[in-house]
């Protein structure tokens, strides 16, 4: 059974001082109420994420909120700016609003609040925000996953900025500092496309 004032404690901004008022606050009501009135508002989760981005680094922001929407269940299928039900994170991409949930467990969704083309361009720009993560595109909606454990078993010089990198787990690896380059050079392989930025350097997952 969840332990909702050790939750309430750990991300809710209570107290050990505030046990006794907690389990009369959350008493007779049902597991998912007691999540929704310990769940933190949207603006203390948006700033604690901030603080941890610009303070540590974007793989702990994200660790922190995969793991607040793991243990107060704010999975969501279905985010929407009109309707926020669950607390997710709010971007801001190509001048544009955007936001940032769990859809589920290691599995990130990034949603605009306006209807916005998917284009290439804007899947480097979140890579580029979140350089652990790999940035992909499926059935007209954008996701995220993380990176994972990677290795290079061979390294072809495709242009004097793009390199071809064979990984061994069968995938393809475009790496360069041109996105438009790497773009050109994609067009002779075929498979899902996955995208990535780092230092400077954009990369493109094939699959």
């Amino acid at each position: 059974m969840t332990d909702m004032k050790a939750l309430a404690l750990k991300y809710g901004g209570y107290t050990s001082l505030d046990l006794l008022y907690l389990e009369q606050f959350l008493a007779g009501k049902s597991e998912q109420e007691q999540l929704s009135l310990i769940t933190p508002p949207p603006s203390v989760v948006n700033a604690y994420f901030a603080e941890l981005y610009q303070k540590k680094s974007p793989e702990a922001a994200t660790a922190y909120f995969a793991k607040l929407s793991q243990e107060l269940d704010l999975y969501n299928a279905q985010p929407t700016f009109t309707l926020e039900k669950k607390p997710f994170i709010r971007l801001n991409l190509t001048g544009k609003s955007f936001g940032f949930c769990y859809e589920s467990e290691g599995l990130g969704r990034i949603f605009s609040e306006n209807e916005e083309i998917i284009s290439e361009g804007l899947l480097f720009e979140i890579a580029q925000i979140f350089p652990h993560q790999l940035v992909f595109e499926e059935s007209g909606k954008i996701y995220m996953k993380e990176v994972g454990d990677e290795e290079v078993v061979s390294v072809d010089s495709l242009t004097a900025l793009t390199d071809l990198e064979s990984l061994a787990d069968g995938r393809k690896r475009l790496k360069g500092y041109s996105q438009e380059e790497l773009l050109q050079e994609a067009t002779a392989f075929s498979g899902k496309r996955y995208f990535r930025s780092e230092n400077r350097t954009a990369m493109l997952y094939i699959d």
